[in-house]
Order: C-alpha cells, then structure tokens, then sequence
C-alpha cells in the first residue's frame, strides 16, 4: 500500500491508543511527566533517538510503541521499540538494560507486544493496546511468583492421579511462559472436574483472576456452573461461596429439577470495565461472547440457540486473565473455526483448550499439547469401560438397493409427506449412501433391530436388565425421517410401550428435559438421535450404541462412542459397552488406524460466489478463483432444475450454464469486460445463489428382503479385534502355554484334589487381567457363538483348551455331574438334603466351596453356619466338600 507512516499512525494507530484509554499529545520539552497522565507521547525523547509513543502513567513511562506504515510487519521491530527503552534514563525500571517493562511495535492493524520484565516472556500478536489500568495491572503481577504459589495450593481430595498430573502440567506450561495449551483427556474422565479444580488453584495463587469458561451449548454451560457450585475447597467450602461464579440466564429447560446452585447473571460492567479487584469465573456460551464482542452479524450461523439477549459491548483485552474452551475441537466448518479463534483472539489471556478428541486445527491454534490422557489408558487404570464389537451385515446397508421393473414403491413428496403408490416402469438403482437419503428399506431396518434385539434379550437374561440403547439414525428430516421410522420399528421388534423408545433430536419437544430422562430413569431403554447426544452428554448407564449413521468425521465417531466410555451409576457391574457397527464393521475399520492427533481439517464453508466473482474482476489470485467459479458453475448445472435452465438463458447461450463453464477461461481471455459484464451483473449473481431446485424424491421400498447376518468380536487392551474362533486358538495357546504361571491351571488339568475357591478367585483374576482379556464373559460369548453352546463355566473352558477332547458342560451341568459322582444313591436325613441343596445351589454360582462361605454367605449363615452344618454331617462336612471340589475340577 502506498500510506506512509504519518498517515497510519493518525489514521490507524492513535484512534486504537484511543479506544484503548490513552490520550494521544506531542511531546513538550521541559514538561514534567506528572502531566502526562494516562497519556501515549509521540516523539519521545530517548538517548537512542525519539520513541513513536511512549505510555505514561503516573508520571512514569511504563510503555514503548514503535509505530510502522501498514504496509510493513510489526513483528520483526519489537526490538526497535527495546533499543528506545534502553535509551530511557528517567525511570526506576531496569531489566538487564532495558528501561521500560512494557514493548509494542504496530503498523495500525497487527500488533505485537513484549513483556521485557523476564528474558524468558515471549513477544505476542494481541488485538488491541493495554489500557493504563490494564498496564498498571500487570506491573503488580509476578509471574514466578504466583506460579511457585500454584504449586503450594493442594488439590481436591477427590482428584484422581491422572487429573492431578494435568493440573501440575499446566501450572508448569504457564510457569514456562506459555500462553496457549491444549489438554487433551478422554470423555468420561472428569475434565471439567479438572478444570474448575486448576481454576481454584490459579485464582487463589494470583495466577488469575478473571476466568471465562467458555463452552458452545446453554446445556454445557449449566453444567459447569453445576460442578463449580459443588466444588468444594480446602476451607471446607464451596467454590461459589469463595469466588464469585456468574453465567449467562439459563431456560428453565437447561436446568435439572434439583439444580443446587443459584444463577447469577455477570454484570456488563465485569466486562466493559474489568477492575484489579474482581476475581470471578464467568460461563458463557461462546455464540454469547461472540455477540458481545462483534455483534449479532458475526454470530455462529443456524445456532439453535440464538442468544436473545446478547448485545454487543466494549471489551478490552484484558477483561480475563484465563480462558478455558471447553470441547475446542467444535467447529466443524471453516467459517466457525474463524469466528471461534477471532473470539479468542480478542482477549489478551491464557488459553487453554479442552477436548477429548484433538484435531491438528485445534493443534495449530494451541500449539502446545501440555497434558494427555487417551482413552486406552483411562481403561487399563480402570476409570472407564473397553468395548465390544458386534459387525452387522447388512446387504441393503453394504449393497444399496436395486428395484426392478415392475416393483411397487411409494413415493413420498418431501414438503407436505403425501405418498403416492408408484408402480416402477424401469429398474432403479440406489447406492448405498443414498439409503435412507433418497429410499429406505422397510425390511432392512426392522432386520437390523431384529439382529440387536438378540443381543438385548440375551443381556438382559444375563443381567437382569435391559441394556440402555443408544441408535445413531441417518437424518431427522419431516415427512422421511429415518429417526422416526426407527422409533416406530424398535417399538415394534421389541415389543414395548412408546414410553420404552423415544428420539431425541432437536425436533423433540424439550430434548434437554428428555436428555435427562434417558440418563436417569428407566425409561426410555432405548433413544434414537442424529447427533444432538453426540457430545457433551453424559450418560453413564449406557451399554449398547448403535451406528445405523455413517460417519467420516474421526472427531464426531470419537465423540459419539465416548457416550458408553463412562463406568455404570445405577449399574456399578457395567463391565464394557458394546458398539453395533451396522456397516459389517466398515466404521471401525475406517477408524481403526486413526492416530491421536487427527489431520481431519474443518470442513470448507464454501466461499460466496460473488466474492469468487470479484476476485476474478480485482485479478486477486485470479487463476485458483477460476477454477473455483468452474467447478461452482458446473455444480450448480447439475442440480438445477428445468425452470432454471430458462432463467439462465437470459444470460448464457441456451442457458447452457456447463458449456458456459467449459468455455470461461477462453471467453476471459478474448473478451475479459463483455465476460465479467455477464459474471457481475446482480440478477445473473442472484440466480446463481437462489436457482430453482428440483423437488426432492424420496421412495419407501416394501420389495427388497435384506441379508442381515452379526458377528461378535472381542478386543484386547491393546486394541486388537478377534474373531471368536480366533479367540478360542489363542486362549487355547494360552492356556497351553501358561500353566506354570497360573497355578489354578496346573490344578485343573493335573491336580483336581487340590481345586478351591483360592484357585478359582486366582484364575479368574490372572485370565482378566492379561493383555487378551480373558474375561468369563468374552470367554463364554466366543464359546456360544463358535460351538453353540450358551454359559460354558470357566473349568469346561480351561479343560477343552488343554485338550480338545474335553466336554463343555454349564456350570449346572457340572455340578450335576459332581453331585452324581459323591452324592447321588447316598442316604441322608432331611436336615442334611436341605444342606445339600443350599450347597449345590451355591456351588452352581460359584464353582467352588470352603468352610469360610458357611460364615459369610447368607443362606448358610442364616440356618446356622459351620458349627451347625457341621455337626448335622456328624462332623464329617470338611471330607464331603473337599470331595464334591475334587469331583467339580475332575
């Protein structure tokens, strides 16, 4: 740009120093710097010539602005601005020669700045200039300080090992000087518990003071404000009864009924005219702080949660001290990542960013990863549950659907929901990404459920429960919903009341209340959605999720599993939760070899296509926005409709909009202003954004029978999926392999006398505990779906893997067979039948028995115990159980 630096400083620079609360004078020779207050000096004298602006507060120059026309970097003139400040004579302030704490270098519209007061303080891009309260502000801070008071202030009792490694991560990171960091901890694992316990700890070292927690849902807001109110610090109080705590107005519906905390709106002016004095945390949505900072134009587009009563407001830079963004791997287009980052941008703070699933765009704005905790970890130390595999073939879902001619569809108009019988007088092929889109398949989704339906029916004999299910659906469209046909078909394959399978999607009416229904009552058992429980809700009870949803987006499938990571709360035996992959494993597959960081961009929100115009128009990157308008022209030309096509003939030969795509680069070069003439003319730019559509078709196909088949597969610790024939050769290899090791093993194939309830707590132990995860439960699945046979017992497991000759009996079985072996065709009175009996209903359960049980276990206890049992078998109990053992592992 041609502006020289006069004119930047006076008409870019001075009205920043001005709204930032300096007034901008010459300086005047002679004058004392006592008149200078809260004043921006030009032409400052200093021993190494004169300083563009030099801050002055309280008759001190606490402030150097070295000032650039626009047309040159600031950055590289930082140290301009430290050669005025060693030229400075008249100040208290020395910092290895350098006279002046604090450093700006601008050209008006960047602007860098440098705390000179410690070598180790990095220089940084901030939005505005400091205001003299601000500068005055960080003059009284000591960073080192305040950080080796951090390390003094103690955790929450109630902080697990993990969570306070990453309170002591960040606390270092700051110590280090660093201003961005990101944390990344798996869902389930307490990161917000985390954060307001790192929030105590900051504020009451003076690390911080004014804290945002800066969330994207009014619902995760309420959350927060939950979990500081019930905090409780080291003084036997809560953290709202020490610090102040202020959110934005909550609706009712945001709330739990039994929300303890009370809402406390934050005043504008904590603000518009932060003071020393406050120390507070704010949550907000960060839609809300967008509006406040740049008005309601500037907000996140189609938010559900509009922010009403946003208003846009005066901000400084300095208003926070510390800014948590929590789930800051939202944004999942480019503009929203943009809006996200200017917000942040604005304020002159640490950031920390909070996520489950860190992606490289959030890694690029937070640069330092300071702490990690991955999923796998937080399963092996135990804080949260592993998963198991159920593939489900489905051809329809794999295949698509092809309909012949002939077949009888109905056709479903889209804007009003009228079918229409429809007799098909050609074949028509649907792929697979269309179903559900533009045809569904009656057939293929009550299959599908019918296929789940085994699985609950199968957990809830073996729990006693039904499994909270969780169904991702394709879309909740009006009139084709596959949300709604979904509800319609579980209640109908399992056979339950309406209350039992509800949807829960944005379209429902209060979906937070019914959020919160699904997570804390019975009912409903199962909850189908598209994505609005994707994130952010937590569920602990869940144990089936189910992807009828295709999903390429790594952080939204991390996201949408970590909804089952979390242990049980009415269930504490919640073991695992099992994922339904209705694409034959395709997802899992696709996400198998994904790494921590993934390089998953945002997606592109498309750039408007007069822009693209204009740019071609102002020879901005002229080429790459002709190829851009090309591939948008031909676009277009694919979907428009008949109508369009007339439309456009007011402007392209024969409204030919892809020949006329073909030919524009020729067209701009032979005749650049008759062809721009056409590209800019508004109704030509308008119909380009608002061309006629064709309507939407959208068919129910009653004709295709779907080939719906599962298979089960086990994970290991380390992630590795097995087949279950594939995990019965490798259990067999370890069982093999590892005798001597487990001594319970040597007992059962060698040494059956010795067999106790010792050695069978050992085996059940030591089998869970290696990397294979050799539970009872994996083990038994693989055992029902490889040989047919339902709740082999472990001893049957450990036999037939040493030697495949061996039976597999159920735990029934075999003490039938024991009971056969000693008992049977043996005379007893019928106090001792009655023992006998409770013996072989608790040696069913348990597999084993030793005299402690009679002490501890309540049908034995309650008739007597030991003594009593004892002295019925005239003292000779202890010889009948070790036989009854011997003949159980035998």
């Amino acid at each position: 740009m041609s502006e020289n630096e006069y004119l930047t400083r006076k008409s870019r620079i001075d009205p920043k120093l001005r709204v930032a609360g300096w007034d901008v004078v010459p300086y005047r020779e002679g004058s004392s710097l006592s008149v200078y207050e809260r004043c921006a000096i030009e032409e400052y004298p200093t021993e190494n010539g004169p300083a563009d602006y030099a801050l002055c507060v309280n008759g001190e120059i606490l402030g150097i602005v070295e000032a650039k026309k626009v047309s040159l970097g600031p950055q590289s003139v930082l140290v301009q601005a430290e050669r005025y400040a060693r030229g400075i004579t008249d100040t208290s302030f020395n910092c290895d020669g350098i006279r002046v704490p604090f450093l700006y270098a601008t050209n008006g519209e960047v602007i860098w700045y440098r705390d000179a007061r410690h070598p180790r303080n990095r220089s940084r891009e901030i939005a505005g200039f400091h205001s003299p309260d601000a500068v005055l502000e960080r003059l009284q801070s000591d960073i080192d300080r305040e950080c080796l008071q951090f390390s003094t202030v103690p955790d929450n009792p109630r902080m697990r090992p993990y969570q306070r490694e990453a309170c002591n991560a960040i606390g270092n990171a700051i110590a280090e000087r660093h201003r961005a960091m990101l944390v990344a901890m798996a869902t389930g694992t307490g990161k917000t518990f985390t954060m307001v316990n790192l929030v105590y700890r900051l504020m009451k070292a003076g690390v911080a003071k004014r804290v945002l927690f800066l969330v994207d849902r009014r619902a995760l807001a309420a959350q927060a404000v939950r979990a500081f109110a019930s905090f409780d610090t080291e003084q036997g109080l809560k953290f709202d009864k020490t610090y102040e705590v202020y959110s934005q107005q909550f609706h009712r519906g945001d709330l739990d009924d039994d929300d303890p905390f009370d809402i406390t709106v934050l005043p504008n002016a904590y603000l518009t005219d932060p003071q020393p004095g406050h120390a507070f945390v704010y949550v907000s949505t960060i839609q809300r702080m967008t509006i406040n900072l740049f008005g309601r134009a500037a907000a996140f587009p189609c938010t559900e949660e509009a922010e009403e009563d946003a208003e846009k407001m005066d901000i400084p830079i300095h208003a926070f001290d510390l800014i948590i963004a929590d789930e800051c791997h939202r944004g999942y287009t480019s503009q929203e990542m943009s809006i996200w980052r200017s917000t942040l941008d604005h304020f002159d703070a640490i950031k920390i960013g909070l996520t489950a699933t860190p992606a490289s765009h959030t890694m690029a704005y937070f640069k330092h990863k300071v702490y990690e905790y991955p999923y796998e970890r937080a399963v092996g130390e135990g804080y949260l549950v592993d998963y198991d595999l159920v593939a489900i073939e489905s051809s329809v879902r794999m295949q698509g659907i092809f309909l012949k001619e002939g077949e009888t569809v109905d056709l479903v108009d889209p804007e009003t929901g009228q079918k229409t019988l429809d007799i098909l007088e050609d074949e028509r092929e649907y792929p697979s990404e269309q179903i559900e889109r533009s045809i569904t398949s009656i057939d293929s989704n009550h299959k599908i459920l019918e296929e789940i339906k085994r699985y609950a029916d199968e957990h809830e004999e073996r729990y006693g429960r039904f499994p909270k299910t969780l169904i991702f659906a394709v879309q909740d469209i009006p009139h084709t919903s596959h949300a709604d046909q979904l509800v319609d078909a579980a209640r109908e394959v399992f056979g339950r009341e309406d209350a039992f399978v509800q949807k829960i999607t944005g379209k429902v009416d209060r979906p937070l209340q019914r959020i919160r229904e699904f997570r804390n009552r019975k009912l409903p058992g199962i909850v189908v959605s598209v994505d609005l429980l994707s994130t952010g809700v937590d569920i602990p009870d869940l144990e089936y999720i189910v992807f009828l949803r295709p999903v390429k987006s790594r952080i939204l499938f991390e996201q949408m599993m970590g909804r089952g990571t979390r242990k049980g709360e009415h269930h504490p035996d919640k073991s695992h939760f099992t994922v339904f992959d209705c694409f034959g494993g395709t997802l899992i597959d696709y996400f198998r070899q994904a790494t921590g960081i993934t390089a998953e961009p945002p997606q592109r929100e498309a750039k408007p296509i007069t822009k693209i115009i204009d740019d071609i128009w102002n020879n901005r990157d002229r080429a790459y926005n002709l190829r851009v308008l090309v591939k948008r022209l031909n676009r277009i030309d694919k979907e428009m409709s008949g109508e369009a096509r007339d439309l456009f003939r007011k402007f392209v030969d024969k409204g030919d909009l892809k020949q006329f795509a073909v030919s524009l680069q020729r067209r701009l070069e032979e005749d650049f202003t008759g062809t721009m003439e056409i590209l800019r003319d508004p109704d030509f730019q308008n119909l380009l954004v608002n061309y006629p559509r064709p309507p939407r078709t959208f068919l129910i196909d009653y004709h295709t029978q779907d080939g719906v088949a599962s298979t089960w597969v086990v994970r290991d610790s380390a992630g590795q999926e097995y087949k279950p024939a594939d995990y019965l050769t490798l259990f067999a290899r370890f069982v093999q392999e590892n005798p001597e090791k487990i001594e319970a093993i040597r007992i059962l194939l060698d040494r059956p006398q010795e067999w106790s309830t010792d050695a069978l707590a050992e085996l059940k132990e030591k089998l869970t505990a290696t990397p294979q995860r050799f539970t009872i439960e994996n083990l038994q699945r693989a055992h029902q779906v490889h040989y047919q046979k339902a709740l082999v017992d472990i001893i049957s497991m450990v036999k037939h893997a040493a030697r495949e000759d061996e039976e597999l009996l159920t735990a029934e079985e075999r003490i039938d067979r024991a009971f056969a072996a000693i008992v049977d065709g043996k005379n007893f009175t019928a106090e001792q039948a009655a023992w006998l009996d409770r013996i072989r209903a608790h040696l069913t359960l348990n597999l084993s028995i030793d005299e402690e049980d009679f002490e501890i276990i309540p049908v034995f206890a309650d008739h007597g115990g030991w003594g009593r049992a004892n002295r019925v078998f005239g003292n000779r109990l202890s010889r009948l159980l070790h036989e009854l053992n011997e003949a159980i592992a035998a």
